[in-house]
């Protein structure tokens, strides 16, 4: 595999969380979450650096956050985001070193990403472009219109939750980025902006544990997941 730049987005204020703590920087078994996501990347012999995108006024903290963690030497800048996740992500990829091919764009409050998923989504990557983390859809959807009537439903077979990490040959990723840009495009994630250049995206399958931390029922959740990993480890 390939070596790889990790954009770690954490520049959002959370405001479904109810806190005035922002999200990334609330305690999840005695660390910050988003230290968390660092030290998963971190500990990743196929990641050869890391950028991490705060909101402006957070790039103190979270220089001061990276020197108190020593351990994360793999974090070679932070960077301000921009008034929207996809000019934040932009941002991250601009900062990535040069020679460094392939990047990967992951959720600060996403910690509990496997290791393996990430694997198998930059090897998908790396065969085809593009490829995302997704998990198949569970429950039954339903379209509905303006009024809350139902108009139609989909197939569930063809529907897959998205998650993070998304990867892509960097190439692919800036230009996809900086076609936006100039078009005035904002995507929901990024591979809806590389999707609109005409390449293909691909699906990895990912797990249903992968779960971004945006309200509070998510954080004893996660406490509850982190500590069952840790006593698999141990076992």
């Amino acid at each position: 595999m390939n070596q790889w730049g990790v954009v770690v987005v954490a520049a959002g204020r959370g405001s479904r969380m109810g806190t005035a703590e922002s999200k990334q920087y609330l305690p999840l078994c005695g660390k910050p979450i988003l230290v968390h996501t660092l030290e998963l990347f971190q500990a990743m012999d196929e990641i050869a650096e890391i950028v991490l995108v705060v909101g402006e006024g957070d790039v103190p903290r979270c220089n001061e956050l990276v020197q108190e963690h020593g351990a994360l030497h793999k974090v070679t800048a932070v960077v301000a985001g921009g008034s929207e996740r996809q000019h934040s992500v932009y941002a991250g990829v601009k900062a990535i070193s040069p020679d460094v091919a392939w990047v990967m764009v992951h959720d600060g409050v996403r910690p509990l990403v496997a290791a393996e998923a990430v694997r198998n989504c930059c090897a998908a990557a790396e065969r085809t472009g593009a490829a995302v983390l997704a998990v198949p859809v569970k429950d039954t959807i339903k379209q509905v219109n303006e009024s809350g009537v139902i108009v139609s439903t989909p197939d569930r077979r063809s529907l897959w939750a998205i998650q993070t990490p998304q990867a892509f040959r960097r190439e692919l990723l800036a230009a996809a980025h900086e076609r936006a840009l100039a078009e005035g495009f904002l995507g929901t994630d990024d591979a809806m902006v590389v999707e609109r250049t005409g390449a293909e995206v691909v699906i990895a399958e990912g797990d249903y544990t992968n779960i971004k931390i945006t309200t509070p029922d998510d954080l004893p959740w996660a406490a509850f997941l982190m500590g069952k990993r840790e006593v698999y480890k141990h076992d």
